[in-house]
């Protein structure tokens, strides 16, 4: 039988955002498992003494959450969560996915030489024009795209990783074991924008579809930068997560 934890005492919060709170709670602890049943409208109407309007109102947020779906005549269900990466720790793609079971692999677009324009160039600490290398590959993640990772290193890495099987390793692990360049930090910036035709047949979205964009630079543990990228990412079927603590 299905309980309510919530004491409906605070007047200034609405019942419908208490409710949708609740069951937030309840699925992102586990006690609603993936594709598991709701409650059916009914019964959290009779258990919170409320309207179906205001039930419906609870699990309509949830739903544009994308924590649950609704299956006409049956009901609504607990969806599978999407996968995630901490944007607090340093991370390449395969290592933070690997922990979570899912399968991963890459397809490398490009690796090709060319000058850096002036945005690069100053990342990477280089005179504008000096020669880098560019890596295109896109990310898959059990099986669907996810994002479009664009790096830029100098040619000295660049020659090194061409010889290197970007299919199936992280960048970051290749400089760190193989080459000994042990990392630091990295500086991030987060932005969206629309997916141009070339953007949207990689990521297999629809042309303007909104995308997130990272720019993320990546120092040696001297405070060397020596990885410069853009990370264009689907929102639907990824998400990036980041704790923050109030000083």
């Amino acid at each position: 039988m299905y309980e309510p934890l919530i004491a409906r005492t605070h007047s200034h919060i609405s019942l419908y955002s208490q409710i949708r709170e609740e069951l937030r709670g309840r699925i992102m602890t586990g006690s609603y498992l993936p594709h598991e049943k709701m409650p059916s409208e009914s019964e959290l109407m009779r258990v919170y003494g409320v309207s179906r309007i205001t039930v419906r109102q609870a699990l309509g947020d949830l739903e544009k959450e994308s924590l649950i779906f609704r299956v006409a005549g049956k009901g609504s269900f607990v969806a599978k969560p999407k996968p995630f990466q901490e944007l607090g720790r340093l991370q390449g793609f395969a290592e933070a996915m690997s922990g979570q079971g899912h399968e991963i692999h890459n397809r490398l677009v490009s690796l090709h030489t060319l000058p850096a324009n002036a945005e690069v160039a100053a990342r990477l600490a280089l005179p504008e024009f000096t020669p880098v290398t560019q890596i295109r590959r896109i990310r898959y993640l059990n099986r669907e795209p996810v994002s479009l990772d664009v790096t830029y290193v100098s040619t000295r890495i660049g020659e090194r990783l061409a010889r290197e099987d970007l299919a199936s390793r992280d960048i970051f692990l290749i400089l760190e074991n193989d080459y000994d360049i042990a990392l630091g930090h990295a500086d991030l910036a987060i932005d969206a924008q629309l997916a141009d035709a070339d953007l949207a047949g990689l990521l297999s979205v629809p042309v303007n579809s909104p995308i997130l964009r990272i720019e993320r630079l990546t120092h040696t543990r001297e405070g060397a930068p020596v990885d410069f990228e853009y990370l264009y990412c689907r929102p639907d079927n990824f998400q990036y997560r980041l704790r923050i603590s109030r000083n």
